[in-house]
């Protein structure tokens, strides 16, 4: 486990980004976190790029000036040597296989219908993607539910870095249209893992974002 002071830039109400936050959180690191607006341009400036070419948060600076990115592999980073993440080869393996579910099969859609209700126009031609984004959310959220009919974690026998994964966009899917009171199991681990030492609730989406939400909402159930 790393206990070197970190340099975050992170957008806080991103669920990748509050991955990162939790788990540093959780594991007691010293770290700076800089605020980044993504959702408007901040990631695309040269200063940017030239430290982030794919131009994303997070962004993880070390003291040395060395970079990582990608949310999943800064949890790796961070979680080596912790119980956060498994030591012996199969079990990590079994990580490893959540972390890639999560940004293959789960955060494009789940992230995605979050990110449109909330920062996109109402009128925005994108919102015709969300039937179909909210088809492919559940059959994600369907995998996690029957995974936790025998397992109380994603990261094996405790909680970890697999749980934090999936645990920042499940938490609030239901921003993006997702019932989640139809998925108790996953009810029930969401209860655990914001009792586990150390959790942080990710901030709230800001007053316009939370009025868009409302909008969208209304408009659904016309």
């Amino acid at each position: 486990m790393s206990f070197e002071a970190v340099t975050v830039h992170g957008m806080s109400t991103s669920g990748n980004c509050h991955k990162v936050r939790l788990l540093l959180e959780q594991l007691g690191c010293p770290y700076t976190w800089i605020e980044v607006d993504s959702a408007n341009g901040a990631t695309r400036t040269p200063a940017y790029l030239a430290k982030n070419p794919n131009g994303k948060v997070p962004m993880l600076e070390r003291a040395d000036g060395g970079i990582l990115v990608e949310s999943n592999a800064i949890l790796c980073w961070l979680a080596e040597g912790s119980e956060c993440l498994p030591t012996d080869p199969w079990r990590r393996a079994q990580v490893l296989s959540w972390l890639f579910f999560e940004q293959y099969s789960h955060e494009p859609y789940i992230a995605v219908a979050r990110f449109i209700r909330g920062w996109t126009p109402v009128d925005s031609p994108r919102r015709a993607d969300l039937p179909r984004l909210i088809e492919r959310g559940g059959q994600a959220l369907a995998v996690m539910e029957n995974h936790l009919r025998n397992a109380a974690w994603f990261t094996g026998d405790a909680y970890g870095v697999a749980d934090i994964a999936l645990f920042a966009y499940t938490h609030c899917a239901e921003d993006g249209g997702f019932d989640l009171s139809t998925y108790p199991r996953i009810t029930d681990w969401l209860a655990r893992v914001r009792a586990t030492p150390g959790f942080v609730p990710m901030p709230g989406v800001s007053d316009e974002v939370a009025t868009r939400l409302a909008f969208s909402r209304s408009r659904a159930n016309t």
